[in-house]
């Protein structure tokens, strides 16, 4: 399925139906009056934040929405039917702004939350509204006013604890496999990720965090080359940035070193405050070399490169450090996660009858 997480569409709330202007006219009843009712309210449109949903792509194809007008009221005091509001499924993590105005409307974050983009009209008032003891027989009415419309800017941010860095081939694609039930396309090419991948890797059954794994990032990526610039956004939400490097490059010119420099200038180059977000070292591939080897190796990649930060040296091949690397993340994320406020316990006082 081609992933989209760009796109605007038009919206369009409902209008509000007319005020009805009648007059009762009954057989035996001397004095009538109005009973002209109101209009029904059009709807709202909404969007709601569906899991089942991941990309933007059906707004590819339809690009205009527009919710029920409300009806007119009728004589009898009777109100028109307001127009049911139109709910719009669209993936969580799903920025949205105002194209014309530029202003950001809101965020949808969870699962179901709702957010309000455009208004529906109110509904116009009939001709019993304006009855008064000077006018009995009022000849008014209103109409209702039109709903809202709008351009929108719909952004998708995948939401994830933990974002994947590193040259193409780095094996940020088999590192997801690996820790997690993501099943993204690896092979001995670059490129072979094209859309961002989400897995859950669970600790214990009510341990567990979401990384993901963008396409791969070349120097120059800020200039347009490549794929991952353009993805570096779904990142934007992470906590920690894993930064992937393969230790061992087949590449006889490739070095590591110069790959986590290059890598870093792009990412300071599309954010500074991406660039300053916490971020670790993780050696890949270490089962391409001697055991015996590898301590010493990864130790002056990391000399070299002046790292001060956490470092690791994994094989997810193998299955080699991803528990140990998995644990610390998760330690990482539980300890900056804000702790959820004490519930709210309602306490009654107890009084003892028996004290005098």
């Amino acid at each position: 399925m081609k992933f989209v997480d760009e796109v605007t569409i038009q919206v369009r709330a409902g209008s509000g139906g007319n005020g009805c202007m009648s007059f009762r006219r009954e057989k035996y009843v001397p004095f009538g009056g109005p009973d002209g009712g109101d209009g029904g309210d059009g709807g709202s449109v909404f969007l709601v934040a569906d899991e089942g949903v991941n990309t933007l792509v059906d707004f590819r194809y339809q690009r205009r929405y527009e919710a029920a007008n409300g009806e007119s009221g009728s004589g009898g005091n009777c109100t028109g039917k307001s127009g049911d509001d139109l709910l719009i499924r669209v993936p969580v993590g799903t920025v949205v702004t105002d194209h014309d105005s530029g202003e950001q409307l809101g965020e949808i974050l969870e699962h179901g939350a709702r957010l309000k983009v455009a208004q529906g009209g109110f509904h116009g008032l009939g001709n019993t509204r304006y009855k008064s003891s000077t006018n009995r027989a009022p000849r008014r009415t209103s109409p209702g006013t039109p709903g809202e419309m709008r351009t929108l800017h719909l952004e998708l941010k995948l939401l994830a604890d933990v974002g994947l860095l590193g040259m193409p081939n780095a094996g940020k694609s088999t590192l997801i496999r690996a820790i997690s039930a993501a099943r993204p396309k690896v092979a001995d090419y670059p490129f072979t990720t094209l859309i961002p991948n989400l897995g859950v890797v669970r600790i214990e059954n009510d341990r567990s965090f979401v990384v993901a794994d963008v396409p791969g990032l070349i120097e120059g990526a800020a200039e347009g080359a490549g794929l991952g610039i353009r993805f570096l956004k779904h990142l934007s939400r992470t906590q920690l940035l894993l930064h992937l490097v393969d230790m061992m490059p087949s590449d006889p010119d490739a070095d590591p070193v110069t790959d986590v420099q290059s890598i870093e200038q792009e990412l300071a180059k599309f954010s500074d405050a991406l660039a300053q977000r916490e971020r670790w070292l993780v050696l890949t591939k270490a089962d391409l070399m001697p055991e015996a080897d590898r301590r010493a190796w990864a130790e002056d990649i990391v000399q070299r490169l002046g790292w001060h930060g956490p470092w690791f040296v994994i094989s997810a091949e193998l299955g080699y450090g991803t528990r140990e690397l998995c644990y610390r993340i998760m330690a990482f994320i539980e300890a900056h996660r804000t702790p959820a406020p004490p519930p709210v316990i309602e306490t009654q006082d107890i009084h003892d009858d028996d004290e005098s």
